[in-house]
């Protein structure tokens, strides 16, 4: 699924996005409009206006009118952006490597004839009409020793639910919150109020350095762990079988040597 460094890539495609006008809403699926609005006011916020800024916090990316409107996309589990045709990812992790253009869900063509759509087979994203991105937490390339130590101390929470908490931190999901935390020799289980100051800092100093990495290598899945997430595998680490289990319903993988 889409986490914050896939919603990076897609703003940085967005921006091909920019200063074109927008001539019509192709298509929008009734699962992505919030119920109070209409696929009528879509079209009377973008019909004739061109986007002047694409923005981001967390896995919400945020397309700036220039009527002074904002849009808000959300892609779900399997959502991916397209500008002309094209995405900065061809294919998501656990989702299909169908390339279908039924599976659009939010379509609109420029009036240079290209075009912006949302590939999602599985419809759970959205598009927002000036989203609250003030409900957020701290953006995850931005999170700061203070942040991270107000966010952890008081909270009975397992560390991989806070750091997964959107409202707490912006942007870490499923994989990133593992790879993380496998990185930081952290059980994923344990208290959040738990962690003692070493511990924090070492979580910080794993969570910057994995989300840029990982930036850098192109996705979320392109972690130390990944390849190991299955049954039966043994830790790249120190060559431990993997314990699989689930938290809060997500599935989860980590070393019961060297995370203990």
């Amino acid at each position: 699924m889409p986490e914050g460094i896939e919603v990076e890539f897609y703003r940085r495609t967005a921006l091909k996005a920019l200063n074109r006008r927008i001539d019509v809403i192709k298509n929008i699926d009734s699962n992505y409009l919030p119920k109070k609005y209409g696929s009528f006011d879509l079209k009377n916020l973008l019909e004739g206006n061109y986007f002047t800024e694409a923005t981001r916090k967390g896995k919400l990316l945020l397309l700036s009118i220039s009527n002074d409107f904002q849009i808000g996309l959300r892609f779900g589990m399997t959502g991916r952006l397209l500008v002309d045709g094209k995405s900065a990812i061809e294919t998501l992790e656990y989702s299909s490597s169908r390339n279908e253009p039924e599976w659009d869900r939010f379509s609109i063509k420029f009036r240079d004839g290209g075009s912006l759509s949302i590939r999602d087979p599985r419809r759970l994203g959205a598009v927002e009409i000036n989203p609250n991105a003030d409900a957020l937490g701290v953006d995850f390339y931005e999170v700061t020793g203070i942040a991270l130590t107000e966010i952890l101390s008081s909270s009975t929470q397992p560390i991989k639910v806070r750091l997964m908490n959107q409202s707490k931190i912006a942007g870490l999901g499923n994989l990133l919150s593992d790879e993380i935390l496998w990185r930081s020799s952290i059980d994923p289980r344990r208290p959040s109020y738990s962690l003692s100051r070493n511990d924090k800092r070492r979580l910080l100093h794993h969570i910057r350095k994995t989300v840029y990495e990982l930036t850098e290598r192109g996705g979320s899945h392109m972690g130390n762990l990944q390849t190991h997430r299955n049954l039966g595998a043994l830790c790249p680490k120190d060559g431990e079988p993997l314990d699989r289990y689930k938290i809060s319903g997500r599935t989860t993988y980590s070393c019961p040597r060297h995370q203990n």
